[in-house]
């Protein structure tokens, strides 16, 4: 049996494909080939640091402490926002996605683009909750491999939530006070 991308079964297995892919957008463009694609880059990436780990001969932790995943949550929350929304960082974003305007306190709204492969690319890095994915891995590989090192950035992460926060609650306040102010 010919199992070549031209053969009869890779011919059997892009129909059936095509098929699931026309079943499953009903008819709007889905990418599930790029999503197919991250999705094994994913793989690919915690295999790897799966890997790594398992060389190093580091310990897994029986259960991850409370503290640990509160901070590494908050941790992921600033750091996904700021790769996925912050002005600072559209030029990461620019060859995915295009700039559609504001969006809250220091964010941007950005589209992905649409041609050749850059949809699947462009909706990963624009979006907060898919990010959060690969980080949240990226920082338990590096609790496991560097903790002091990868609690420390954490740390200064969740200050950067906290200050956030500060600053929005700040700004809603003064905004207040303000409000009243002009109305008497």
């Amino acid at each position: 049996m010919c199992t070549e991308p031209g053969g009869r079964a890779g011919r059997h297995v892009q129909r059936f494909l095509r098929r699931t892919g026309r079943a499953y957008s009903a008819g709007q463009e889905r990418p599930l080939g790029g999503y197919l694609a991250a999705l094994a880059a994913f793989g690919t990436y915690t295999g790897a640091w799966a890997a790594v780990v398992r060389r190093q001969g580091r310990p897994l932790p029986d259960r991850p402490e409370p503290w640990d995943v509160a901070l590494t949550a908050v941790a992921t929350f600033r750091l996904s926002r700021l790769l996925s929304k912050a002005p600072v960082t559209s030029p990461l974003r620019a060859p995915f996605t295009t700039f559609a305007g504001p969006q809250g306190p220091a964010e941007l709204h950005e589209k992905p683009r649409t041609e050749g492969g850059r949809q699947t690319v462009g909706e990963l890095v624009s979006c907060p909750f898919c990010m959060s994915v690969w980080i949240v891995s990226t920082l338990t590989a590096g609790q496991l491999l560097w903790p002091r090192a990868t609690r420390t950035a954490m740390g200064a992460l969740t200050a950067l939530a906290g200050a956030d926060a500060l600053q929005l609650a700040y700004s809603r306040f003064a905004d207040t006070t303000t409000f009243a102010d002009k109305t008497t």
